[in-house]
């Protein structure tokens, strides 16, 4: 059953984690601070209030501490006047001037009176507004109004006197009717009871209809002298404080009697003809229930009042009456705190507004701070890929991300180097390069000033050097009297016996007297202490193949970076990238010197197979590799761009050595014919063999006539003449068995001629025959014996008919083009014989060719790397020529490597000179060069390889190593090349 798919997870950028959870803190952030702000600005405001209601409260004490205070301090002085104890009215007027200075230094006294025992009264009021004279209908320029009245056994006397300001008397009105009886009133009685000063509770005045207290005191033992003080600054001390638009405080007493009011008009009520100070729960409900309940025990607070939150205020006065006074303050708290309310909501505003306007940009911000960390992914997927050439990611100002990206480039660079230098270990072919580029490589990337490098040999088991660099030079090995080592040696150094041995790496430091065979090594860093480390270098198979050791020189700061854990755990990981390079190495060289070797015992076999071609596959590989070096070397415009490298020279070198490994498929006796007749033996013995039997006929007949009685002399000089011509014939056809350059037409007559003679066979040919030849002649039906045959006969079983297998396909992938003889072999003897030039038919000159067939076949089939796989192009292509005419595929110059050119160049001169030819003596020097110039000429050959060939003196260099000394004759060089029309 399929296992159903685990539901992916969601995953969202980094910079939407950040955006998301900015905003969500940008949102806390601005509600925590609203609500901070709204809580710290109502505790403000509450207690910026509570300082307001002390202020005013202060302002309230205070005015009745300056109201009260002067007046007590007046009552005092002026209860000692004598004038007050006086008992008539011209007496008391007396008391006038000190009564008038009272008052004008005393706006707020409302009057100075006195009570007396008798019910006698005295009093002076200013008469400040024109309420008050209108009220006391004073006359025009009256400043002042006494009010005296006297009681007497004969009745009450009653007057109003008038003062200008000058105390100048304007009128004197008497009053008729007088019901003031000054101890009736209550400032009368508290004073007389009390030995001090008293304070009236608020009332409305009598005469003023203001709303006053009155403070009195004793004049003397039964006169009472007491002052009127008007209440109305307070109301405007009051209205001066009022918090809001519907605020609202009082000043009471303690009856709750509204005493001072913002409003002090609606202080006095009026019930018919009496007025009497206003409750405060008629002025404002919410002031009358906060003074009549149980929250006047609280002093200031939130209340709910009348269904309302209220912001209250209550403080107890001492001053204005016996029971003192009492201050009540309410402000509705959506009033009090509409500031904070305002706050608040614009706080929140102000939060979303930034809100808004941060969204965006902490997306900007966040994406820019992401940007890094993207690029660090990518750079991280390019290190994946191992693409170490992706730019490095940009510095942060995020410190962590800038680490990381510092982090990530040094890691970048670490691998990157790491792996170039695997790389170009992996990379590097010659063994001596890899020493010297392990060196180089591993002290760049370990920052250190030098290295030296060990390797053990294989046969020996001794330590030798390789080779040591310091900064950056390579140093000889002799000159520092670095030397090799037996890991028995005494004198071997313990950090070095150690990795050599297959130990643990070591770091450490030495000096002087501690670097035994290795001060070479200080002098030249010119460092009293050197610190090294010693890897190991271990093969697949953890075997110890050397010893790599990184200096690096004392500076004397204390930087002994070498001899970290992190170094010596790198330059280990370092040493065994190299340790495995080398041993690659080791075993390509080998593998290299076994195919080497391989290939040149297939070419000392393909040699020794024929001993008449024996040398041909050693003498083509040196003659190929001179004309290529010297197209190398050649700074013609045709060679410019032939410069190969050592893969280059390697694949010429393998295809030289293997370009006719395909021999080892054609039968040597037929590489090796040397006469037309010769298979696995020269037939011509056969031939020879006939000439005998007939002539051993014409002796036979010469005998057989005598026998009869003919005539000797006759049959003498028939059997001469026979026998002559036996010879002649036989001396002719030995001669075309030889082969040679060209047999003219005339001789293929003859020798059909010689071949129409027969000879009598009395034996059956087809007995003790193999079966495959005895197949053969079943094509014919055996004649009856004795029968007389051909001297020379071309039978049906000398025709061997080709394999099926043999036979190459017109669309074959390897493109050859070649015309296949019908017959394998024909082995027919006037055939043969009839050759028209050498000692090859077509059938075996095609078995011949087929061998570069078999080649290319061979060197198909055989696993080359990458860079040897022209090899098979290069060793197939020396039977080509220049104008398609050659084999095996009829290429023209064009389609032809240089490469296989040369060595088409250099497979016809060693063919022609070659002295061990069993067909052919070795040409000369000039006699082999101009058959190369009729083959330039004949686009058989490259004329320019030709012309490189010549003027380069290869031929001579190779004649000199090769050839014999009569080969060598003189040459025309300059000559040669006008002939080959390459100059």
């Amino acid at each position: 059953m399929r296992k159903p798919a685990a539901p992916r997870e969601r995953r969202f950028p980094l910079h939407v984690h950040i955006s998301a959870l900015f905003t969500l803190l940008l949102l806390l952030t601005g509600v925590v601070l609203g609500l901070f702000n709204y809580q710290q600005t109502s505790q403000i405001i509450f207690s910026s209030s509570s300082k307001l209601f002390e202020r005013i409260q202060q302002d309230v004490q205070q005015g009745l501490d300056n109201t009260y205070r002067p007046i007590r301090h007046v009552l005092s002085l002026l209860a000692l006047d004598p004038a007050t104890r006086s008992d008539h009215l011209d007496g008391r007027l007396a008391l006038l001037p000190p009564f008038v200075q009272a008052l004008r230094d005393n706006p707020k006294l409302g009057s100075l009176f006195l009570g007396y025992e008798d019910g006698d009264f005295f009093m002076v009021r200013p008469l400040r507004s024109d309420a008050l004279k209108q009220r006391f209908d004073a006359p025009p320029g009256a400043a002042y109004q006494v009010w005296s009245i006297d009681r007497s056994a004969t009745g009450t006397e009653s007057y109003y006197l008038f003062y200008d300001g000058s105390l100048n008397q304007i009128s004197r009105r008497q009053r008729l009717s007088e019901n003031y009886d000054p101890r009736t009133r209550d400032w009368y009685k508290r004073a007389r009871g009390d030995g001090g000063q008293i304070t009236t509770a608020p009332y409305v005045f009598f005469s003023t209809e203001e709303v006053g207290t009155t403070l009195a005191r004793r004049s003397g033992l039964t006169n009472v002298l007491a002052a009127d003080l008007t209440l109305d600054d307070l109301s405007a001390t009051l209205a001066a404080h009022r918090v809001t638009a519907n605020s609202d405080l009082v000043l009471a007493d303690a009856e709750g009697n509204a005493v001072a009011y913002p409003d002090s008009s609606r202080l006095i009520r009026i019930e018919g003809s009496s007025k009497t100070l206003v409750k405060v729960r008629d002025i404002n409900p919410v002031l009358g229930e906060l003074l009549e309940g149980q929250l006047n025990k609280q002093d200031q607070g939130i209340v709910e009042l009348a269904k309302q939150r209220w912001a209250m205020a209550h403080r107890h006065i001492q001053e204005g009456g016996p029971q003192g006074l009492h201050l009540a303050l309410v402000v509705p708290e959506h009033e009090l705190l509409a500031d904070a309310y305002r706050i608040r909501w614009q706080g929140a505003l102000i939060t979303l507004t930034t809100l808004l306007l941060c969204v965006p940009l902490g997306w900007l911000a966040s994406r820019l701070v992401v940007k890094p960390l993207r690029a660090l992914v990518q750079e991280a997927e390019a290190i994946r890929r191992f693409d170490f050439d992706y730019p490095a990611s940009g510095r942060s100002p995020v410190l962590e991300v800038d680490q990381l990206a510092v982090s990530m480039t040094r890691m970048k660079d670490t691998l990157g180097r790491f792996l170039d230098i695997a790389a170009s270990l992996s990379a590097e072919t010659r063994f001596d390069a890899l020493l010297r580029r392990v060196m180089d490589s591993t002290v760049a990337i370990s920052e250190a000033q030098g290295g030296l490098i060990y390797l053990l040999d294989a046969d020996s088991g001794r330590l030798e050097p390789q080779g040591v660099v310091l900064d950056g030079e390579a140093q000889d090995l002799e000159e520092l009297g670095i030397r090799g080592f037996a890991l028995d040696d005494p004198e071997l150094p313990d950090w070095l016996r150690g990795p050599a041995s297959g130990g643990a790496s070591n770091a450490m430091s030495i000096g002087f007297d501690q670097a035994g065979s290795f001060r070479g090594l200080l002098v030249k860093l010119d460092s009293p202490r050197l610190h090294l480390i010693a890897a190991g270098l271990h093969n697949r198979q953890g075997d110890t193949v050397g010893v790599l050791v990184l200096l690096q020189r004392d500076e004397g700061d204390g930087n002994d970076s070498m001899l970290r854990p992190e170094r010596l755990a790198f330059v280990e990981a370092v040493s065994g990238s190299a340790a495995l390079c080398i041993e690659s190495q080791r075993l390509l060289a080998r593998q290299k010197q076994l195919l080497d070797a391989f290939i040149q015992l297939i070419a000392g076999a393909i040699d020794a197979k024929s001993p008449y071609t024996g040398g041909h596959c050693q003498r083509v590989p040196e003659l190929t590799l001179m004309l290529a070096r010297a197209a190398a070397d050649s700074d013609a415009p045709e060679f410019r761009d032939f410069q190969p490298g050592d893969e280059e020279w390697e694949a010429l070198h393998i295809a030289a050595w293997l370009h006719d490994c395909g021999k080892v498929t054609t039968p040597e006796y037929v590489v090796d014919k040397a006469t037309k007749l010769e298979t696995l033996y020269d037939r011509i013995h056969e031939v020879r063999m006939r000439f005998e039997v007939l002539k051993r006929d014409a002796w036979i007949a010469y005998w057989q006539g005598c026998a009869a009685g003919g005539e000797e002399a006759a049959l003498a000089s028939l059997r001469d003449r026979l026998l002559a011509e036996l010879d002649d014939e036989f001396a002719f056809v030995a001669r075309t068995n030889l082969g040679g350059e060209a047999m003219a037409e005339a001789d293929q007559a003859r020798l059909r001629q010689i071949a129409e003679r027969t000879w009598l066979r009395t034996l059956d040919d087809r007995l003790g025959v193999s079966w495959e030849e005895a197949k053969r002649q079943e094509r014919s039906p055996a004649p009856t014996l004795p029968v007389a045959e051909p001297l020379l006969a071309d039978k049906p079983e000398h025709l061997i008919e080709r394999p099926a297998q043999e036979l190459i396909a017109p669309d074959n992938r390897w493109d050859f083009k070649l015309d296949v003889p019908q017959h394998k072999f024909n082995r027919g003897e006037l055939h043969n014989l009839s050759i028209a030039r050498g000692t090859l038919t077509a059938e075996e000159r095609y078995i011949i060719n087929h061998h570069i067939v078999q080649t290319i076949l061979m060197l198909d089939r055989l696993p080359f790397p990458k860079h040897l796989q022209g090899v098979s192009e290069i060793a197939g292509g020396h039977h080509e020529k220049m104008d398609g005419t050659g084999y095996p595929k009829r290429l023209v110059r064009e389609q032809m490597s240089l490469p296989a050119r040369m060595m088409a160049i250099a497979d016809i001169f060693e063919a022609l000179t070659a002295v061990d030819r069993p067909y052919k003596k070795g040409k000369t020097l000039s006699e082999a060069l101009n058959i190369m110039v009729g083959m330039c000429k004949g686009a058989h050959i490259d004329p320019e390889l030709f012309a490189l060939f010549i003027r380069s003196g290869i031929h001579r260099r190779y004649a000199e190593r090769f050839m014999l000394a009569e080969q060598i004759d003189e040459v025309d060089e300059q000559a040669l090349l006008e002939k080959a029309g390459v100059l």
